[in-house]
């Protein structure tokens, strides 16, 4: 598959059934009729079920995630909650889904990965320094995980946080996440990512001359069923995030 001269990226929906629908439909009334998937789709104490279904019906070029990889590999009692709670919602058609789907797609002259194309767990396009501070990466940070990369585009995700970055002739793309606007994690040391807004992201693409015209979106939507949801789980991190944007400190 050739992606065509306009075309949607979606990433990080974690389970967020209400902010997926809500793009799916900007994304229909932007007459867009090709979407790619960055991974991360189902863990989250959301709607891990009802995001199945969704995709289900709607085919698209996707990636494997790492939480995509973890609800795969590893055993259930082994799990993070997060991805527990998607794993008891998934169906096995699901799962066997996500072991099918490739941690890499080269669509002719495009490159599709989740975090970076040799390793889903890292960051990219985005750095966290010894302070826990999350700040946008330098150039000999996006320039190394460009090593062995001869695509002119590259679309990632992972972080959740939109960004555009050239490099010498290369373009990478982060659409942001659709449902999870923020989160905290320990690695490399303890560290809070937030977008500052509880709007549903995506990114659209266009061809222009030898290369792209990057947008990014922003869409409102109603996230009462989704914080009912985390909160129902326990997960107060979960819906201050999805409510606001932000994680208390």
């Amino acid at each position: 598959m050739t992606l065509p001269d306009r075309f949607a990226a979606i990433a990080d929906i974690h389970g967020n059934a209400d902010a997926l629908q809500a793009v799916l439909a900007r994304i229909d009334a932007m007459g867009l009729g090709t979407v790619v998937n960055l991974g991360d789709m189902f863990s989250g104490p959301l709607a891990a079920g009802e995001t199945w279904e969704v995709l289900r019906a709607r085919p698209m070029p996707t990636v494997r995630g790492n939480h995509d990889r973890y609800l795969v590999t590893q055993e259930p009692d082994a799990m993070g909650p997060s991805d527990r709670v998607a794993h008891d919602q998934l169906p096995p058609e699901a799962l066997d889904w996500l072991r099918s789907l490739p941690m890499t797609l080269d669509l002719g002259g495009a490159l599709l990965c989740h975090a970076t194309p040799g390793a889903d767990e890292t960051y990219w396009l985005h750095e966290v320094d010894r302070g826990g501070t999350v700040h946008p990466a330098g150039a000999a940070h996006v320039a190394q995980h460009l090593d062995g990369v001869v695509q002119g585009l590259v679309l990632c995700g992972h972080t959740h946080l939109p960004r555009v970055v050239s490099w010498r002739g290369q373009t990478i793309v982060n659409p942001g996440s659709i449902g999870c606007p923020g989160y905290t994690d320990t690695h490399p040391v303890p560290h809070v990512v937030e977008t500052g807004t509880p709007a549903a992201c995506f990114a659209t693409l266009k061809r222009q001359g030898p290369g792209w015209q990057v947008t990014h979106h922003h869409v409102p939507y109603d996230p009462a069923r989704m914080v009912a949801l985390a909160r129902a789980q326990g997960r107060d991190d979960w819906a201050e995030a999805l409510e606001t944007g932000w994680i208390s400190r």
